[in-house]
């Protein structure tokens, strides 16, 4: 547990000082956000905050899993390696749509931000990514190709269907995370929320690698959060969410949690499945739309919330479920 506890210490203090010099850079660089047209109106006003300040997460994790890293097994250098990599996908996103200005001006004075890497790029290196790490699960004598059932005692074992199942999870959780990451401060406050439990999970069951990597999580994004929280002074970007959902699904993996991944991050799965509802409603429906817009945080804010409210309402609905995740971790570890 105090190696924990010195992770998230490690982590937090790391995002601290890195941001105030890191945010004047950013600036300079004119790395600032592009806000979309068909967005709220209400996120006009945010367009040229400094975004891709990830790179802050992702320098802080390191650091804090550097620190312990002659202590624990591989798995610690492969996860911190896999969240990278996931970081760097997201910065080559961020890139293309900030750095080479591929954005249009729109009549109203808003960027119109363009889409950034093509959608089958990022899922080609998403999976690569994710297989490889299946790869590396099932091989691994702790881990293997069985998952831990939740609220029961029992294991499943997916033999050869594991390695498709995780890639699914992976680049669904990662994917998942980046369209949270919306509103100021709710991805990174709902990702602390979520690793949490996974840093529960990780300590009860004996994977102690896995421990210091939600840690060093859990300090990173409480560190973001004082640049993050509305008003925000800084993004995370593609660069950071990336980041982050990879984090999320390796510690997952790793710990053979899966499936108390659909709990415990339910907010991830509900704002996944909002836009996938509104796409197909859309399409079923010839024009017409389920939410006012997706992820369904923009709906709320469409509706009269305060960007404040969804996000504070997004992380309670964060620490119930992670809360009720924790009552079946006795009843198999």
């Amino acid at each position: 547990m105090n190696q924990s506890i010195i992770a998230t210490l490690i982590s937090f203090v790391s995002v601290v000082v890195i941001c105030p010099f890191l945010i004047p850079y950013l600036e300079k660089l004119k790395f600032g956000q592009a806000e979309r047209e068909l967005g709220p109106k209400s996120h006009y006003k945010k367009a040229g905050t400094p975004t891709m300040g990830g790179i802050a997460i992702i320098v802080a994790i390191c650091l804090s899993c550097v620190f312990f890293m002659e202590d624990e097994d591989s798995s610690l250098l492969i996860a911190i390696v896999i969240t990278v990599i996931f970081g760097l996908i997201g910065f080559m996103d961020d890139y293309i749509k900030i750095v080479q200005k591929n954005a249009i001006q729109s009549e109203k004075g808003v960027s119109t931000a363009s889409l950034g890497m093509w959608a089958r790029h990022k899922l080609i290196l998403q999976f690569a990514l994710s297989a490889a790490l299946a790869l590396y699960a099932m091989f691994h004598p702790l881990i293997g190709t069985s998952i831990a059932i939740p609220f029961t005692a029992n294991s499943l074992d997916l033999g050869y269907f594991y390695i498709p199942f995780v890639m699914v999870v992976i680049v669904a959780v990662v994917n998942a995370v980046n369209l949270t990451d919306g509103l100021d401060g709710l991805a990174s406050g709902v990702t602390l929320i979520v690793m949490l439990f996974f840093l529960m999970s990780a300590l009860s069951s004996g994977y102690r690698a896995m421990g210091t990597l939600s840690a060093s999580v859990i300090g990173a994004c409480l560190g973001f959060l004082c640049y993050n929280f509305n008003p925000a002074k800084v993004f995370m970007g593609d660069t950071g969410s990336m980041a982050l959902g990879g984090a999320v699904a390796v510690v997952s993996v790793l710990t053979r949690t899966e499936l108390y991944l659909m709990i415990a991050g339910a907010v991830f799965v509900i704002e996944m499945l909002s836009v996938a509802l509104q796409i197909g409603y859309f399409k079923l429906s010839h024009g017409k739309r389920l939410f006012k817009m997706a992820p369904i945080h923009h709906h709320f804010e469409l509706t009269g919330w305060s960007e404040t409210r969804i996000v504070i309402v997004f992380w309670a609905v964060s620490a119930f479920c992670v809360l009720f995740s924790m009552l079946s971790l006795n009843l198999h570890f």
